[in-house]
C-alpha cells in the first residue's frame, strides 16, 4: 500500500484544513487532534483510491465527516448528550466537503455572526458549548427552567443560522 508522493503532499498540505473541518463539528481542540489522527489513518488506507486529477481535500473532508459524525455518535452514547446537532454537524460537513472555500467562508460568516449578537446571548453560546457544559446546570445557574434555556438557546441559533445564510448569499452575490 504505496502511497503516491502527489497523495503525501496533499496530505501534508491540507492538514490545516482537515482539522479545522473537524473542530467545527466536534468543538473539542483534543478530541478534533484525535478525530485527524483517525481520519489519516482511514486515507492513508484508502491512498489508492485517490485519484490526483480530482481535488483533495473534498474527497479527504468526506472521510474526516465520516470520522467526525462517529466521534459524536460515540460520545453522545458516553455521555447521553451530544456536543453539537447531528443535523447541524452534518450540514456544515456537506457544505465544506463539497469545496473548502465555501466551509472557510462559512466559518468566517459564522465569526462575524457571532460578534452581532447580544453579549449576553454570546456569553451564553459559549457557556453552553464548553467541555461538560449541560443546559440544566446553565438553568439552575441562570434560575429558569431547562425548558426555558434551551428554548432561547434554540432562538439564538436558529438566529445565527440565519444570518450565516444572509451573510453567505450577500456574498454570493459580491
Amino acid at each position: 500500500m504505496a502511497a503516491s508522493t502527489e497523495f503525501v503532499t496533499q496530505i501534508t498540505r491540507e492538514q490545516r484544513q482537515l482539522h479545522a473541518f473537524i473542530l467545527s463539528m466536534v468543538w473539542n481542540a483534543t478530541e478534533a487532534d484525535d478525530v485527524l489522527q483517525q481520519t489519516n489513518l482511514v486515507l492513508w488506507e484508502k491512498s489508492a483510491e485517490f485519484d490526483p486529477s480530482r481535488p483533495f481535500l473534498p474527497w479527504a473532508m468526506r472521510f474526516a465527516q465520516w470520522q467526525a459524525l462517529a466521534w459524536l455518535k460515540s460520545r453522545r452514547r458516553q455521555q447521553q448528550r451530544m456536543v453539537i446537532d447531528d443535523d447541524l454537524a452534518e450540514l456544515l460537513a456537506n457544505e465544506a466537503a463539497a469545496d473548502g472555500r465555501v466551509f472557510e467562508a462559512r466559518r468566517n460568516a459564522l465569526a462575524s455572526c457571532l460578534q452581532k449578537l447580544r453579549p449576553e446571548q454570546r456569553d451564553l453560546i459559549a457557556r453552553r458549548y464548553e467541555p461538560e457544559s449541560s443546559v440544566a446546570e446553565l438553568a439552575a445557574a441562570g434560575g429558569i427552567t431547562a425548558k426555558a434555556l434551551s428554548d432561547r438557546l434554540r432562538r439564538i441559533r436558529h438566529a445565527l443560522l440565519e444570518c450565516i445564510q444572509k451573510t453567505m448569499a450577500a456574498e454570493a452575490f459580491s
